[in-house]
């Protein structure tokens, strides 16, 4: 019994002390890694949540009155409009285009009464309630596109006033869920897409085209319509790596 004792003592040599060491160390760090990032996605899901339940709120809140929203751009020091799609990456561009004069300072004096404010206060307000029944998605449009208010609901991006002449750019995230925009991708020609303006009038629009296209592309925006009414949403793919375009006319 002694020998056998003796023996089994023999193999723990110093050189297996330590490479033990070495796995305990790596295991609580592996554990430590895996704490850390789910309790990253659950903070994710949660500000997730959060964010839609705001839009929801906005969206209860919706008063029609006689009169449009402003919708005026952004204006950046650097003259141009960004907008950031994958929430993932905070600082991945996905659109940038020059801020054309005639678009600059596009405003309407009468201004919705529901106001809000971010976290780090820039103020906002719907200027458009996007509903596609096929797909689930009712969401108000928020009047400017910055990365804080998309998270909070669908931002006008470019183009004319809501159901005015003309090309009405919408952009949201695709969450990869069932918020925002992540089903716009699943759109097929035909689908009804319905935009309703604050003075609580209705119009449909039927998709007549998808695609894909580069983040650098923004041809999609163009407002060469021949005097129809027309929407653009704007997502990306789920890889991040393009960005799906559906296009849609009045009926």
């Amino acid at each position: 019994m002694n020998q056998i004792l003796i023996s089994e003592k023999l193999y723990i040599t110093p050189e297996l002390k330590k490479k033990k060491k070495i796995y305990k160390i790596d295991f609580f760090i592996s554990v430590f890694l895996v704490v850390i990032l789910f309790s990253y996605y659950i903070y994710a899901e949660y500000d997730k949540n959060k964010n839609e339940a705001i839009s929801k709120e906005i969206l209860s809140n919706v008063e029609f009155e006689d009169g449009v929203a402003d919708d005026t751009t952004i204006k950046f020091s650097d003259n141009s409009i960004v907008v950031i799609l994958n929430s993932e990456d905070p600082y991945e561009i996905v659109y940038s285009r020059p801020v054309e004069e005639s678009q600059n300072d596009v405003q309407d004096e009468q201004i919705p009464r529901n106001k809000y404010v971010t976290d780090s206060g820039q103020e906002y307000y719907e200027c458009a309630i996007v509903n596609i029944p096929s797909i689930g998605v009712n969401y108000p449009v928020l009047n400017t596109t910055t990365d804080e208010l998309l998270k909070i609901s669908p931002c006008y991006f470019w183009g004319p006033k809501p159901n005015e002449v003309g090309n009405y750019c919408i952009v949201g995230h695709n969450y990869r869920n069932s918020k925002f925009f992540s089903k716009v991708p699943k759109l097929e020609n035909g689908s009804i897409i319905e935009l309703t303006d604050l003075t609580g009038r209705t119009i449909k629009y039927s998709v007549y085209d998808k695609y894909l296209v580069d983040p650098s592309d923004v041809s999609c925006t163009s407002q060469r319509t021949n005097g129809a009414k027309e929407i653009t949403l704007i997502t990306c793919t789920n890889d991040s790596s393009q960005r799906v375009i559906v296009k849609a006319k009045e009926v």
